[in-house]
C-alpha cells in the first residue's frame, strides 16, 4: 500500500509510476438524478489491517462514511460537530451525527450550471460561523451563452441555508478549467483559485480574473495590500490550481496544479508571483516567473484538494488527492516549509479507492477523502461516490 519515493526538487520524478485513470466515461449526475441515501453505519476498509514497509501498523482506521454520492467536491465543519458538504450537480449537503440528511440544505436551480468540470464546488465556513453563520461557496452559471462563476456568501440556519450575499462574481468560466477551490486563510482572507477555462493567454492577463489565486476580505471587497491596486489578483499564472493550503509553523501557501498532459505542480504562493503558465513548466525558467517547488516530471497526478495535518501520526504533512493519480499522495517538506534537498513523497492507496477530489482535517484529527468516481472520468463502483475517514490509531 505504501510506496515512498526521493526526489530532487526541480527533477523529474521519472520513478514515481502513477496510473491513469480509466477512459470510460460514467453518466454525468445531475440535480434531478438526486443521491443515494448514505450508509447508516460505517464500513471498515481492509487496507487498515495492512502494514507498513517497515512491519509497522498503519497509523489511521479507515471507514467509509458515507456512500452513493454525487462528486462531492469539499467538505468543511461546523464548530458544534456537523459538517457540511458539496455536490458538483448542485446541492449542499450536510452530515449530522455521522449520517447525511436525505434533504439537501440547499439546491441550486437556473441559472446554475454543471457542465463538465463546473458546478457547486468549493466551499469554505466563517471561522466566527457561531456569531454570523455564515458559508461561502462557488459555483458556475450560464449568462447567455456564456459559462461564468461566483463566488456567493450563504446564511446557515438550523438544517436551511439561504444565498445571503453575492461576493464575487463574472469569474471565467467554461465547461472545463474553472478552479473552484475556496480557503479563508491565516489572515482572515478568503482565497479563490480560478481556471483559465482552455485559453492560455489569460493566465498572464492581469486584467482578467481566469488562470488566478484571488484574495479578497470575507464581505467581498478588495484588500489594501493586495499586489495590484483595486485588483482581487494574488498570484497569476496558473492553468487550473485546485489546491490550497497553509503550512502551520510558517504560514507559507501552497496550492496544487494541474499540468497541460504531466508536469502537475506544487507551488511556493508568494503575493504577486507569476507561476509561468502558459510560458513555461516543469525545470523551464524565464525572467519574473516562479518555478514549482516540485513537479510530477512525465508521470500524471492531476493534484486536487490538499491539507497539512497539524495533528496525529501525519503531523506537518502536506496531504493531497490525486485524480488521475487515483492516490493519496503525502509530501514531507522541511521545517521552513520548502522541498528538502531529498523531500519525501509517499504515495498511498494507489488504485484503491478512484479518483480523490480533496482531502480534509477534522477538528478531531480525523482525515476525509473525497472520492470523485461518478464525475465523467472515473469508473464508478457500486458505492461511488464516497466520503473516506482516516481516523488516528495513536
Amino acid at each position: 500500500m505504501n510506496k515512498k519515493y526521493l526526489m530532487m526538487p526541480g527533477i523529474s520524478l521519472l520513478s514515481l509510476v502513477i496510473a491513469a485513470c480509466s477512459n470510460q466515461t460514467a453518466q454525468e449526475p445531475g440535480p434531478s438524478n438526486p443521491a443515494p441515501t448514505a450508509p447508516d453505519t460505517q464500513v471498515e476498509q481492509p487496507a487498515s489491517e495492512e502494514e507498513q514497509e517497515d512491519g509497522s501498523s498503519f497509523p489511521y482506521e479507515i471507514t467509509t462514511l458515507a456512500a452513493g454520492l454525487h462528486v462531492p467536491w469539499e467538505l468543511d465543519f461546523l464548530p458544534d460537530g456537523r459538517m457540511l458538504f458539496t455536490e458538483r450537480p448542485g446541492t449542499l449537503r450536510m452530515i449530522e451525527n455521522g449520517q447525511v440528511l436525505s434533504e439537501p440544505v440547499l439546491a441550486f436551480d437556473a441559472p446554475f450550471a454543471d457542465e463538465g468540470e463546473g458546478g457547486l464546488l468549493g466551499l469554505a465556513v466563517d471561522p466566527d460561523y457561531e456569531s454570523n453563520q455564515y458559508v461561502y461557496v462557488y459555483h458556475s452559471y450560464r449568462e447567455g451563452q456564456d459559462i461564468l462563476n461566483r463566488v456567493l456568501r450563504l446564511k446557515l440556519t438550523d438544517q436551511e441555508a439561504a444565498i445571503d450575499k453575492v461576493l464575487l462574481d463574472d469569474i471565467p468560466g467554461g465547461v472545463n478549467h474553472n478552479g473552484g477551490r475556496l480557503k479563508i486563510g491565516p489572515d482572515g482572507m478568503l482565497y479563490i483559485t480560478t481556471g483559465e477555462r482552455y485559453e492560455p493567454d489569460m493566465a498572464q492577463d492581469e486584467t482578467i480574473l481566469g488562470g488566478k489565486i484571488l484574495r479578497i476580505h470575507l464581505d467581498g471587497s478588495i484588500p489594501d495590500d493586495n499586489p495590484m491596486k483595486d485588483s482581487e489578483v494574488y498570484s497569476l499564472g496558473h492553468r487550473n490550481a485546485q489546491g490550497l493550503a497553509w503550512h502551520p509553523e510558517t504560514g507559507q501557501l501552497y496550492s496544487s496544479e494541474h499540468g497541460q498532459s504531466n508536469y502537475d505542480e506544487l507551488n511556493l504562493i508568494e503575493k504577486g508571483s507569476n507561476y509561468g503558465w502558459p510560458l513555461i513548466e516543469g525545470d523551464e525558467r524565464a525572467e519574473g516567473m516562479t518555478s514549482p517547488l516540485v513537479h510530477s516530471g512525465t508521470d500524471t497526478w492531476a493534484p486536487s484538494g490538499m491539507t497539512f495535518i497539524t495533528q496525529g501520526p501525519w503531523q506537518n504533512s502536506l496531504i493531497v488527492g490525486g485524480l488521475r493519480g487515483e492516490a493519496l499522495l503525502r509530501f514531507e517538506l522541511d521545517e521552513e516549509g520548502r522541498a528538502s534537498e531529498e523531500p519525501l513523497l509517499e504515495v498511498l492507496f494507489e488504485n484503491e479507492w478512484g479518483r480523490i477530489r480533496s482531502v480534509s482535517e477534522g477538528p478531531d484529527g480525523t482525515i476525509y477523502l473525497l472520492t470523485n468516481n461518478r464525475d465523467g472520468r472515473g469508473d464508478p463502483e457500486e458505492e461511488d461516490d464516497r466520503i473516506i475517514a482516516l481516523e488516528p490509531t495513536e
